[in-house]
């Protein structure tokens, strides 16, 4: 079972090469689902066939879904929705306004991810590709999972017990709507779906993320900066994808600054993810829309090789012991010092790159000792113990 997710900066071919590597996979023989997370769909454009919000035939090994993230959010909040209503109503908030405050930015995307569960448990596909939202979007969904299980298991158990012990007594003073069991379940059903779509794509020989950068300095540094979030949450990069390269066959003189541009770009693509394989594909003559044209796209893109093998496996998390100092070393590519901050809270390591924290529970070899040190090495962070 392979899931593969592909992500970039908007407008960077991510959902063309999605489709082409779906239709590839398809005709190596796989059985084979590609997925849109974007709430901007496009997928149905790339095929130039229609598609739904349940899995729909286009080929013979290939089928494609757009998901209606809405109507999963539906499913999966409406208890706590409802409940979040009857507050905002007490508060003198109502209508529009309340149904707005009520879902959470974004949270309909998540439940979108979360359908990855589902399919992976199915058993009907060999690989699954996710044409995913943008990479800020993208990013946020990957991380919840995390912020979720800090937050289960801390405070949710407290706020079960403490709404039991008060609502009889807030009933009787106050008419504020107390959360009852069945928002407390639907919660704890939505985190369980996240940790197992957790489980399935921190899995480095189940679940890939393939980035799509053009040939652009912009590009390239959001890429730069996805790599080292993703590695934070441990997620693998296997392979980048530069696309839009101007065609040697392009001699007219007007192009020759910018294929010096491109040149000098690739070539920090490449210096800069290695060891990540970099596979590229030329700007072509027509927009690569259809079987046909996605088919040829695939071609340029993967060559001679297996568009659902592994391309790269990377280690974003290992302890390494030298002379009795223990060392946790987590990958973070591109990171910087100045943008990173580290904490120690009882058996967990905060670590923050940015505007992203994460809380990285320790392996039991290391809770029982002291931080002594820490330092950027060549993409890694290494956390010294003794």
């Amino acid at each position: 079972m392979r899931i593969l997710l592909f992500t970039g900066k908007g407008g960077v071919g991510k959902t063309t090469a999605a489709a082409a590597t779906a239709l590839r996979c398809a005709d190596e023989g796989h059985r084979t689902l590609v997925v849109s997370t974007d709430p901007a769909h496009s997928l149905a454009d790339a095929y130039g066939l229609a598609l739904g919000d349940q899995p729909a035939a286009l080929t013979g090994s290939l089928w494609g879904q757009q998901l209606d993230a809405r109507a999963r959010m539906e499913d999966s909040w409406s208890e706590i929705r409802d409940w979040l209503l009857e507050v905002f109503a007490w508060a003198g908030v109502q209508g529009i306004e309340a149904e707005e405050l009520a879902v959470v930015p974004g949270l309909d995307e998540v439940f979108a991810l979360a359908d990855l569960a589902d399919h992976a448990e199915s058993g009907r596909w060999d690989v699954i590709v996710v044409d995913c939202a943008p990479t800020a979007e993208t990013l946020r969904l990957l991380s919840l999972p995390d912020v979720a299980a800090w937050y289960m298991a801390r405070l949710f158990p407290v706020s079960r017990r403490l709404n039991r012990m008060v609502a009889p007594v807030l009933g009787r003073v106050t008419a504020l709507p107390v959360a009852g069991d069945e928002v407390f379940g639907a919660t704890n059903r939505v985190y369980e779906r996240l940790q197992t779509v957790r489980g399935l794509l921190g899995d480095p020989d189940a679940a890939s993320i393939r980035l799509v950068v053009n040939p652009e300095r912009m590009v390239i540094a959001e890429a730069r900066r996805t790599a080292t979030y993703l590695a934070l949450f441990g997620y693998g990069v296997d392979a980048v994808i530069a696309n839009r390269l101007l065609p040697e066959a392009i001699t007219d003189p007007w192009f020759d600054r910018w294929k010096a541009a491109h040149a000098e770009h690739l070539a920090a693509i490449h210096e800069g993810f290695a060891p990540v394989p970099v596979f590229t594909v030329e700007l072509a003559p027509e927009e690569p829309v259809g079987l046909e044209g996605l088919r040829r796209f695939a071609a340029e893109l993967y060559g001679d090789g297996r568009a659902a093998d592994v391309h790269h496996r990377g280690h974003p998390m290992r302890v390494e012991t030298v002379d009795g100092v223990h060392s946790l070393v987590l990958s973070l590519p591109f990171g910087e010092r100045g943008e990173l901050d580290l904490g120690r809270r009882d058996d967990e390591l905060m670590v923050r790159v940015g505007p992203y924290r994460r809380a990285v529970v320790l392996p039991d070899s290391l809770r029982v000792r002291t931080v002594v040190g820490a330092r950027l090495r060549d993409g890694e962070l290494v956390v010294d113990f003794t």
